[in-house]
């Protein structure tokens, strides 16, 4: 006989100032030993690219990979539902740059 885990429902509540979200078309990743940062911004164009970051989430590794798990698990679905999603360019540095 299996034992299921018990389902446990959790609650959100969001910040007012959070709940309109905010825009972004730019992310930087970092990561040491025992963090990962993520830095959300805004590109801005004109003759020198610019991003202004106004986002900065810092988390576990094992957040970091649940938070990968759960982004391809919602890809996945969105381009079932969608169709596949068309890959823009992308910059590399020596930080992980996704645009």
């Amino acid at each position: 006989m299996s034992h299921q885990p018990e389902q446990i429902k959790v609650t959100y509540h969001i910040d007012p100032a959070a709940e309109r979200g905010i825009y972004s078309n730019s992310a930087t990743i970092f990561h040491n030993e025992t963090e990962f940062l993520f830095d959300f911004g805004f590109s801005l164009p004109g003759p020198t690219p610019t991003v202004k970051v106004f986002s900065r989430i810092i988390t576990s590794p094992q957040h970091a990979q649940r938070l990968l798990q759960a982004l391809a698990e919602n890809i996945r679905k969105y381009e079932e539902k969608f169709g596949m999603i068309k890959e823009l360019g992308s910059r590399s540095s020596t930080n992980e740059i996704v645009n």
